[in-house]
C-alpha cells in the first residue's frame, strides 16, 4: 500500500499503487482535497491589525533618523524606522492638535469636514473608527481622546484618558500596561484591532520645567529616561540662540525622549502579544514643536512630520522614500485600502499603498496646508502650497496691525525673544514678522528650509511665485475653500477686512453657543 499527503487539508488517501489502471479511482479524492484546501485557505485569512502611534508637537528633525542634531533622542523611533519605511517628505494638513487628528480620522480637509478648530464635526460624514467598527474591528484610543474623536459620539470600544489612565499622557509604564490590556481584550473578541496610542509629549509643559511643576503640582509625573542640559542641545536656526531659548529647548528635548519612551513601551506590549507580524504600525507627529515659526502656522517646520510605516512582509525594512510627498489626508484612504475596505467618496486624500510596496506614484509633487483658529477661538486664516523646492504662504489675516497670539508664545522662548528684541535688531525683525506677518510669503526650501528669507518681492523668483499662487488658487477652487475670496481679493484692504470680519463672526457665534 502507498500513502499520499495532499495540501493543508491534511487529507490522507490510501490506495494500492501497485495495481495498474486504478489511478482513476484516486481522482475524486484529489478533487475533494483541492476543494477542501482552498476553502480552508480562504476562511483562515486573518485581517491585519492597525496600530497608529502619534506624538504631540514633535518636530520632524527631532527624530534621529530624520536628522536630529542632538544624539540619542529617539532610540525606539529609530528602531521602528529600521523595521519599515520612513517618508522624508511627509506633512500633516494643519499644524494644531484636534484639527490635525480630525484630518486623519476623516481624510478630509478641515474646511470640508468642519473640524477647523478645537471642536467636533456636526456633519454626517464617514470616519475611520465608524468604518472599522462596521467591518468588525475592535477599536481603542489612549490619551488625547477628545482631540482624536472627530464626532462627540465616536464609537471607540476602549477609551483611556490622559488624566485618569495614562499618567497625564507621559508615563511609559502606563502605556505599556494599557496597551497590553487592550491587546488582551482584542484577542478575546477574536476581532482584528485598531489602536490609536497618543503620547502627550513633547507638548508643553516640557519635562522638568517650571511650567510642568505648576501644571502638575501634587502629581507624580514620570521623568524621561534621559534629561538633557542646555549644553547638550542645539537651537534650530529659525529661533535665536539665546540663554532662555536654549534652556527651553533642553526641556523640549527631554520631553522628546519621554515621548520616545512611550513609543518603546507601546511597541514592547505589541511584541509580547505575539501579534506584531500581523500588525501595521504607523507613526507620526501631529505637527511641529510648540515654539514660534512652527506649531499653529504653515511653515515648513509647522507641518512636516516624521512619518514611519512598518508593514511586515510588505514594506522593505530600513527603506526610505524621499521622492514623493504624502499628507495627513492620505492616512485614512491608505489604511482602508490596506484593509480592503471601500474608500468613501467624501475623502479628499488618496492611498499611498503603491509607495509602501516600493512603486512610484504620480501627482505627489505638492502638499496643501492650512490654519484656521487658535484654542482661544481667534481666527488667523492661512493657506499654503509647498513642494520639495518651494513654499508659498497666504496669510489672509495679516493687515499690519492685527497681532498673532497662540500657545506657542506661552513658554520661555517668545518672552526671551521679545526682551532681546529691545537691543538686537535682527531678533526684533523676527518678533515683528511672527506677530504681524505679511500677506504673502515665499521660500526656497532647498536653500532655506527654516524659512528665514521671504522672497515674495525678489525679482528672480516671480515666475515661481506666480505658478505657486496659481496652484493654490486652483486647489482652493477644487475644494470650495471659503478663503478663496480673500486670495482673489488680496489687493483690496476692504475685501480682506470683510472676509476677516465674517470669519471671526462665525467663530464668535460658535463660542457663544458653546457657552450656552
Amino acid at each position: 500500500m502507498g500513502e499520499g499527503f495532499i495540501g493543508s487539508s491534511r487529507l490522507i488517501v490510501k490506495c494500492d499503487f501497485m495495481k495498474k489502471g486504478q489511478f482513476h479511482l484516486l481522482l475524486p479524492f484529489l478533487m475533494f482535497a483541492v476543494l477542501l484546501s482552498s476553502c480552508g485557505t480562504k476562511s483562515s485569512k486573518v485581517k491585519p491589525n492597525v496600530l497608529l502611534i502619534t506624538v504631540d508637537d514633535m518636530n520632524y528633525n527631532s527624530v534621529g533618523v530624520f536628522g536630529a542634531v542632538v544624539p540619542g533622542t529617539t532610540p525606539n523611533i529609530d528602531k521602528l524606522a529600521s523595521q519599515g519605511m520612513r517618508f522624508e517628505n511627509a506633512h500633516v494638513t494643519i499644524a494644531v492638535c484636534q484639527p490635525s487628528r480630525g484630518v486623519l480620522a476623516t481624510g478630509m480637509y478641515p474646511h470640508r469636514s468642519g473640524i477647523e478648530g478645537f471642536f467636533h464635526t456636526k456633519k454626517d460624514i464617514p470616519t475611520i473608527v465608524e468604518l472599522l467598527k462596521e467591518h468588525q474591528y475592535f477599536t481603542g484610543v489612549l490619551s488625547k481622546t477628545k482631540h482624536s474623536s472627530p464626532k462627540e459620539n465616536t464609537p471607540w470600544d476602549v477609551v483611556r484618558t490622559q488624566a485618569d489612565h495614562m499618567g497625564m499622557g507621559r508615563d511609559a509604564n502606563r502605556y505599556y500596561e494599557e496597551t497590553k490590556a487592550f491587546l488582551k481584550q482584542a484577542s478575546e473578541t477574536t476581532k482584528p484591532f485598531y489602536l490609536m496610542a497618543n503620547a502627550n509629549d513633547p507638548h508643553r509643559p516640557f519635562s522638568n520645567s517650571d511650567q510642568e511643576k505648576r501644571a502638575y503640582k501634587g502629581k507624580d509625573i514620570s521623568p524621561p529616561s534621559k534629561i538633557y542640559s542646555s549644553e547638550e542641545i542645539e537651537v534650530p536656526s529659525f529661533l535665536p540662540d539665546i540663554p532662555d531659548v536654549r534652556l527651553e529647548m533642553s526641556e523640549y528635548y527631554s520631553s522628546v525622549r519621554r515621548a520616545d519612551d512611550v513609543v518603546g513601551a507601546v511597541l514592547k506590549a505589541l511584541d509580547e502579544s505575539g501579534q506584531a507580524e500581523n500588525t501595521i504600525v504607523l507613526f507620526l507627529s501631529d505637527h511641529g514643536m510648540a515654539l514660534p515659526f512652527a506649531k499653529t502656522n504653515c511653515y515648513h517646520n509647522s507641518t512636516k512630520t516624521p512619518w514611519i510605516v512598518r508593514w511586515p512582509g510588505v514594506v522593505a525594512q530600513g527603506s526610505m522614500n524621499n521622492q514623493h510627498i504624502i499628507s495627513g489626508i492620505d492616512f485614512m484612504p491608505t489604511v482602508l485600502e490596506v484593509l480592503g475596505i471601500d474608500i468613501p467618496k467624501s475623502v479628499d486624500g488618496r492611498s499611498f499603498v503603491p509607495l509602501l510596496k516600493g512603486a512610484s506614484q504620480g501627482d505627489r509633487e505638492f502638499v496643501f496646508t492650512q490654519f484656521h483658529e487658535t484654542s482661544a477661538k481667534n481666527r488667523f486664516p492661512m493657506r499654503a502650497v509647498q513642494s520639495r523646492k518651494f513654499a508659498y504662504i497666504f496669510n489672509a489675516w495679516s493687515d499690519g496691525t492685527r497681532v498673532f497670539r497662540n500657545e506657542s508664545q506661552s513658554g520661555r522662548t517668545f518672552k526671551a525673544m521679545q526682551e532681546a528684541a529691545k537691543t538686537d535688531s535682527a531678533i526684533a525683525k523676527r518678533v515683528d514678522l511672527f506677530s504681524r506677518r505679511v500677506l504673502e510669503e515665499f521660500y526656497d526650501l532647498e536653500k532655506d528650509p527654516d524659512a528665514l528669507v521671504n522672497l515674495i518681492d525678489d525679482k528672480g523668483y516671480q515666475t515661481e511665485i506666480a505658478a505657486y499662487r496659481k496652484r493654490l488658487k486652483e486647489w482652493m477652487q477644487e475644494t470650495a475653500d471659503p478663503a478663496l475670496e480673500a486670495l482673489e481679493g488680496r489687493e483690496s484692504k476692504e475685501k480682506l477686512l470683510a472676509f476677516m470680519e465674517k470669519e471671526q463672526a462665525l467663530a464668535d457665534l460658535r463660542k457663544k453657543k458653546n457657552k450656552k
